[in-house]
């Protein structure tokens, strides 16, 4: 099973198996000789990615060992809510939690993430704390439907490129649209998807 691993993967989890709780990545790096805590890092995404091991989403430095590696799951970062109604998005330190998918299912990416639905302006297909998966890709073709940060608001909207302009436009006619001028405050951070449907 370890073959499949990288010599600092299995280390890292000779490493956590011996139940050492709340080690930092700098402290897992003396273990394993390795000086860098972002690549550290970089190996405990993989271990995550290939199914080894689970961080806690409330407490990054606890981690759960899996018994058998999960092929088709892999954690995807969920960022806060991106506005459905009238920079820096995907920084670490906005990522709110880290949530399985099959990748099987949804076509997950290394590219993929989450973000929560907020507002109506995308009925019947977005419903307000819906979780809507995005493929980061900032160019897109015209009727995409998209992740954009306009003046620094996150929202879900069809893009539509008109010459020079963009128009952001909503699925609930209710909403007009919106209209820029391209190389305004309007960034393209990705595709829509799939859209994972809330239940109360």
């Amino acid at each position: 099973m370890k073959k499949t691993l990288h010599p600092k993967q299995v280390a890292i989890l000779e490493v956590l198996k011996r139940g050492v709780e709340g080690m930092s990545l700098r402290e897992i790096g003396r273990e394993i000789g390795v000086r860098s805590p972002a690549t550290v890092s970089h190996h405990i995404r993989q271990l995550e990615k290939k199914g080894y091991l689970r961080r806690h989403p409330s407490h990054p430095s606890q981690y759960t060992l899996l018994k058998d590696p999960v092929k088709d799951i892999v954690y995807v970062n969920l960022y806060g809510l991106a506005s459905c109604g009238a920079g820096g998005f995907l920084a670490d330190e906005n990522i709110l939690d880290r949530i399985p998918l099959s990748t099987r299912l949804f076509g997950v990416t290394d590219r993929s993430f989450l973000v929560r639905a907020r507002g109506d302006s995308m009925e019947p297909a977005i419903s307000d704390g819906d979780l809507v998966l995005v493929d980061q890709q900032p160019c897109l073709e015209t009727n995409a439907m998209a992740l954009v940060v306009c003046e620094e608001e996150p929202r879900i909207k069809k893009v539509i490129f008109a010459g020079d302009q963009v128009v952001l436009a909503s699925l609930n006619p209710t909403y007009p649209p919106e209209v820029y001028k391209k190389g305004t405050s309007l960034t393209i951070v990705g595709r829509v998807r799939s859209i994972i449907k809330f239940s109360v």
